[in-house]
């Protein structure tokens, strides 16, 4: 079932790419993407974590790091109780803030990872007008990493991402050797050509590639003026043929937001070793409600293989 915001922001969509007035898109547009929904911490969620972490046997702390624009980023350093040496780095989606990744950090926890969960910039309580989807971001994880280094000797460091998240993830680990393997749901193959999906309503690319096309290049080209990068730059699918590192994709088959051929496109162009789990049933972000064991079970297999065991690409199915 689509959620009321989506159906509200499908209206709008509607409303304006129907219009006799297309360009009023760009004007429209620009600021819904560059400034998503920022959810700050209550101290109700906060102590909520907290019991989650001491649950799985994990002690949390306060995490910044200082962008290279100077933007400081603010999450949660979690360790956990019986660490294994290895950390993960956990990415939210647009419009989210750390609380997203908890599932995440949790079974990670029990399992001996450290965790780092911070809100991206212009989310949650991080610094940052504008949200960039990996142009600015792949470089912020960079300066997170440092910050790591700096407190933790990491034997590991791997990522885990989900929609936005997961497309910073694959553009961070191209920039940043130091993060040796990815795990990756709904992430988009490129900015631009996610555009296409959301300009036909989430519902067929075909519409906003055909009917919709007019408005939907001058909401990118709006978009791309007041923030200052070009769209086609901010490419997942091309990061991960830049340098050869371990990837796991993962797809709900009832994924409407950002549908599959996405990450087909990803998997294909994937220099690395690489894994496609198709998850049927499972809606955008839902893969860890809809088959949670199974979830964890490739997620804790993807991190424990050694480089080496990771050397041979594995067949989507």
């Amino acid at each position: 079932m689509r959620s009321w915001a989506q159906i509200a922001t499908g209206t709008t969509l509607l409303a304006v790419l129907a219009s006799p007035f297309p360009a009023s898109a760009g004007g429209i547009f620009a600021p819904y993407i560059l400034h998503p929904i920022r959810h700050k911490l209550t101290d109700e969620q906060i102590s909520n974590a907290d019991k989650s972490f001491a649950a799985a046997g994990g002690s949390r702390s306060d995490f910044e790091a200082t962008a290279h624009d100077g933007i400081v980023l603010r999450g949660w350093k979690v360790s956990p109780a019986h660490p294994n040496g290895d950390w993960v780095l956990l990415f939210h989606g647009r419009s989210q803030n750390r609380l997203s990744t908890l599932p995440y950090a949790k079974f990670l926890l029990s399992s001996g990872y450290g965790v780092i969960m911070m809100d991206a910039r212009a989310h949650g309580e991080s610094g940052g007008s504008i949200a960039t989807y990996g142009h600015l971001e792949r470089y912020d994880s960079g300066a997170i990493v440092d910050a790591l280094a700096a407190q933790e000797t990491a034997r590991h460091i791997y990522a885990l991402g989900e929609s936005m998240g997961a497309a910073v993830a694959l553009q961070s680990a191209a920039v940043d050797p130091r993060i040796e393997g990815v795990v990756a749901e709904g992430s988009f193959s490129n900015l631009h050509e996610v555009m296409y999906d959301y300009a036909g309503l989430r519902w067929n690319a075909f519409l906003g590639k055909t009917l919709f096309r007019p408005a939907e290049m001058l909401a990118v080209r709006e978009t791309e003026r007041q923030a200052g990068f070009d769209f086609d730059e901010v490419s997942p699918e091309n990061s991960v043929a830049q340098r050869s590192f371990p990837v796991l994709l993962i797809c709900g088959l009832k994924d409407h937001n950002i549908p599959r051929r996405h990450a087909e496109a990803i998997y294909t162009a994937a220099r690395g070793p690489k894994e496609l789990w198709l998850v049927p049933s499972a809606r955008h972000q839902q893969a860890i409600q809809v088959a949670p064991a199974e979830f964890q079970r490739r997620v804790l297999k993807f991190f424990s293989s050694s480089y080496p065991a990771l050397t041979r690409a594995t067949a989507p199915y």
